[in-house]
């Protein structure tokens, strides 16, 4: 078959198997989770040596380190994926959801239900657990979901298939094109009438391509210029300590901080922190003052921008000039300076004294995320499961007509 036939058959399966788990009970959805926890479990050894191909496979071809780290599926990132699927089938039901009922004049009651999408196509890349932790939240949520992760995990992603196909009950709900040919992707994006909705899990060159083909809503990022802003009133130590949490724990990933901006007031007192810092930790720093910088880079590497702003309301202008409206955060012990930020920064998450680390769907309480969203529409920020259902209104009556 062509790419486009295959693609074609997979989204027909996923449409029916998306009409079936409609139907299906939240404790039917949760065993079906749990049974996938339990897979996922008993095959571990399988999963490990294919995750271990990869990431030599990946050595060997020069892959970064930031994507290797990306790639690795340690065992403490696998204990947390299997956790993050019972945690999933714990949490409450969206579907079926009354969000509101209003009783009309006329006689008729309208009430606002939440129902899955339907069928979910999730492009990822080097993650290889994104693929679990997608489909636990689109089968809690009811959804069918294609995957296509990217070349560098194809090995992982084949285990973690076979894996899941083998649980009763699943069907076609949960799919893997192993098709490498970015055509596959295109197909997916187009396939209306057939995928409800495409989500990139990736960088901006991949999205933007998706976006550019897509024929079906897309919900994503680009990319994540995310900024610690430290105030005058700021808590200096604390400060470094954000800083050290956002930059360093994981600094290939889209909540990690790319811009540090001071103010001036404090500047004399912070920045040689910050240079004894980033000389131990061994962080590249692009001095706005001293060098034509690029403020909207994403580096996704131990490397950031710092710039000197005389106050609040500059920083302010400066992250919504020049951020990606992702995660940017306040030091301040100064109240009504931090609310004027958390107010004013046009971003899907704003913080306050707290590391930009933490715009993740665990972290949010929300189980494992499908993704992070900087759009307005129709989810922003991470996405749980509330964000894969969307909603149908429910107009009962007694042979009510208008009049």
């Amino acid at each position: 078959m062509t790419v486009a036939e295959t693609i074609h058959e997979l989204a027909v399966k996923a449409r029916a198997a998306a009409a079936d788990l409609a139907k299906r009970t939240t404790d039917e959805k949760n065993a079906m989770l749990a049974a996938v926890a339990d897979a996922l479990e008993a095959h571990r050894s399988d999963i490990a040596a294919a995750n271990a191909r990869d990431v030599a496979n990946a050595r060997t071809a020069g892959i970064s380190a930031s994507m290797i780290d990306r790639l690795t599926l340690t065992d403490a990132r696998f204990d947390a994926m299997v956790a993050g699927v019972r945690h999933v089938a714990s949490l409450p039901d969206p579907v079926g959801e009354v969000i509101w009922t209003r009783e009309r004049p006329s006689g008729i009651t309208i009430r606002k239900v939440r129902v899955p999408f339907g069928v979910v196509a999730v492009v990822f890349e080097s993650r290889p657990n994104v693929f679990i932790d997608t489909a636990a939240l689109c089968l809690k949520t009811g959804n069918a979901v294609i995957l296509r992760g990217g070349k560098e995990a194809i090995e992982t992603n084949k285990a973690l298939m076979e894996c899941v196909r083998g649980v009763g009950g699943l069907g076609c709900a949960v799919q893997l094109v192993d098709i490498l040919d970015h055509a596959a992707v295109t197909e997916l994006v187009r396939a209306v009438g057939l995928v409800d909705v495409a989500i990139p899990r990736g960088g901006e060159r991949l999205i933007r391509a998706m976006c550019e083909a897509a024929l079906v809503p897309v919900l994503k990022h680009y990319k994540g210029v995310c900024h610690i802003y430290v105030d005058e009133s700021a808590d200096l130590d604390m400060a470094l300590r954000i800083l050290d949490n956002a930059k360093t724990q994981r600094p290939g990933v889209c909540n990690a901080a790319e811009c540090l901006l001071v103010c001036e007031k404090v500047a004399d007192a912070f920045l040689p922190k910050v240079l004894a810092w980033a000389k131990e930790k061994g962080v590249v720093l692009h001095d706005g003052a001293k060098e034509d910088v690029d403020w909207e880079r994403e580096f996704l590497a131990l490397e950031m921008n710092v710039g000197v702003v005389r106050d609040c309301g500059e920083a302010i202008a400066h992250i919504n000039a020049y951020g990606s409206h992702h995660s940017d955060c306040i030091v301040t012990s100064d109240a009504a300076r931090a609310a004027e930020f958390l107010r004013d920064v046009d971003s899907a998450a704003v913080y306050h004294n707290v590391s930009t680390r933490f715009t993740d769907g665990a972290e949010f309480g929300m189980g494992a995320e499908i993704g992070i969203s900087t759009d307005k529409l129709h989810a922003r920020g991470p996405m749980g499961l509330e964000e894969l259902t969307t909603y149908k209104y429910q107009v009962t009556g007694n042979g009510t007509i208008r009049q």
